[in-house]
């Protein structure tokens, strides 16, 4: 089996490495090519979330969408050039709309104790009595049980995925060939010139 193997390098050796050379710049042109193609493909899926996110429809589908891909493809890095925002993707109107519940939702609760903090206070001092102890009652109450807004987790609006770095797509598997060839125009370049 190995004699048969090396046979079959031996005559593929034998092949001029013009060919091999040829073959090689068309392998970088497809790798380029593909690698531009799986970028661009991308950008497309990010600016659908980005749009999704605008309109308030669909983010979720789009960013599976995104996710899959980047996942299972190079060359797709969301975070492109040295001022690139950390994390890369971050949903501008998804957060805005996820603050405004979080802040109506607060200020439902705040005004639920407001009232309360009025019954209490009427109770526990009555209504013969100076009004400042009533006002600086419902102020204390409603400092001790008043609710704040929320700040809204960064896990809800902002995403990074992780592209890898190689991928069994048209881009990876053509840098493989493109790397093979150019090990065989090397290797009989050198079986050419040295061994006759």
């Amino acid at each position: 089996m190995r004699k048969k193997i090396a046979h079959g390098v031996g005559r593929l050796l034998k092949i001029p490495y013009p060919v091999f050379v040829a073959l090689f710049i068309v392998g970088v042109v497809v790798s380029v090519l593909a690698l531009r193609a799986n970028n661009q493909q991308m950008i497309k899926l990010r600016d659908e979330v980005f749009a999704s996110d605008k309109a308030g429809t669909g983010t979720e589908e789009a960013l599976a969408n995104l996710r899959s891909y980047v996942y299972s493809h190079m060359n797709t890095n969301l975070a492109s050039g040295g001022n690139a925002i950390k994390p890369p993707i971050q949903l501008k109107y998804t957060y805005e709309r996820l603050t405004a519940a979080e802040q109506a939702k607060t200020e439902a609760a705040n005004s639920k104790i407001y009232t309360d903090a009025q019954e209490y206070c009427q109770a526990k001092i009555p209504a013969g009595m100076s009004g400042s102890g009533r006002v600086s009652c419902v102020a204390d109450y409603v400092t001790s049980h008043g609710v704040k807004v929320k700040a809204v987790p960064a896990g809800l609006y902002q995403f990074d995925f992780l592209n890898p770095a190689w991928s069994p797509d048209l881009a990876g598997w053509s840098l493989v060939i493109t790397t093979l060839t150019l090990i065989l125009a090397t290797s009989s370049f050198i079986r050419q010139r040295f061994t006759g």
